[in-house]
């Protein structure tokens, strides 16, 4: 593998990276997760107690806080009323992203985020998308009891029957980031697993001359996470570039890759052409990534 050329590319915002606490230490800095805006957290009442025995008969009806979203037959999502169910569901959804909203009759930001769930759920059709009711019954009481949920709108994610991320309190543009950057397994956007998959890739476009941007990030860093619905669109839109992810995190040849590659903050994108790594970027700017990829392509860009 060809030696970095010292090209490292500061973001303006310096919360738009995830710096790892110390070098190749694969952990994150907590603060730096505060990258994007949130809405305030709804506390829940005890035990998600129903605030009127009519409340409960709209969310049966189909309704999230209040009546805002009605089910509709079209709609994926399915509406989950005991731990059996649950855990049936996850068992069914086998490898496939599984996105939990728990939610309360009486939360209107779960009744203002539902709907853009239900239109997640009509486009990406190799994710499973699951509504629990917190407050429907004593049953959604103990599933929330069980999950340790106490605030809503609450999404978990899971993946073989284990949840491997929780956020609270968000807005739906991360939302979608967070189902396309955990769930999108068949983008055009090459799903890299170690070393080898590296080499590999490289060789394979060695001969075409295309430039190969290769997005390394962390499984929970939020400002991959943001980035990432740019890189899947400009993946589809590119045809002169071949994109490529990593997750730095996800086993020991890829933590050893990007301590051979020198990263130290994330998202960082490596430039590759010839079988050559030309440059790197290294922030979350949507407009800067462009600006990167087209000045690697030899357009000129001006800032």
């Amino acid at each position: 593998m060809a030696a970095f050329t010292n090209l490292i590319i500061k973001p303006q915002n310096l919360c738009s990276t995830t710096k790892l606490n110390t070098p190749f230490s694969w952990g994150y800095n907590p603060k730096l997760q505060s990258f994007f805006p949130t809405k305030p957290k709804i506390s829940l009442p005890p035990l998600f107690i129903a605030k009127a025995a009519a409340t409960t008969s709209n969310v049966k009806n189909g309704s999230v806080g209040g009546g805002a979203a009605k089910a509709k037959e079209e709609d994926k999502v399915q509406h989950i009323h005991t731990v059996a169910e649950f855990e049936a569901a996850l068992r069914e959804a086998k490898q496939k992203l599984v996105v939990v909203e728990y939610a309360a009759s009486h939360s209107k930001q779960s009744s203002k985020m539902y709907p853009f769930m239900v239109n997640l759920s009509k486009t990406c059709n190799d994710v499973v998308f699951l509504l629990v009711m917190g407050d429907e019954s004593e049953e959604t009481r103990e599933l929330c009891r069980k999950e340790k949920i106490d605030k809503v709108p609450h999404f978990s994610f899971y993946k073989n029957m284990e949840k491997i991320h929780d956020e609270e309190g968000i807005g739906p543009d991360m939302l979608e980031g967070d189902v396309l950057y955990y769930g999108d397994n068949h983008s055009g956007v090459v799903q890299l697993h170690n070393r080898e998959d590296v080499e590999k890739l490289i060789a394979d476009h060695k001969a075409d001359q295309k430039l190969i941007v290769l997005d390394v990030g962390l499984k929970h860093c939020g400002p991959c996470v943001k980035v990432y619905p740019t890189v899947l669109k400009l993946s589809k839109q590119m045809d002169n570039a071949v994109f490529a992810r990593m997750n730095g995190d996800e086993n020991d040849s890829c933590m050893q890759f990007l301590k051979d590659m020198e990263v130290i903050e994330v998202p960082t994108f490596l430039f590759i052409r010839d079988g050559e790594i030309c440059g790197r970027y290294v922030g979350s700017g949507r407009g800067e990534l462009i600006g990167e990829i087209l000045r690697y392509q030899g357009v000129r860009v001006t800032y």
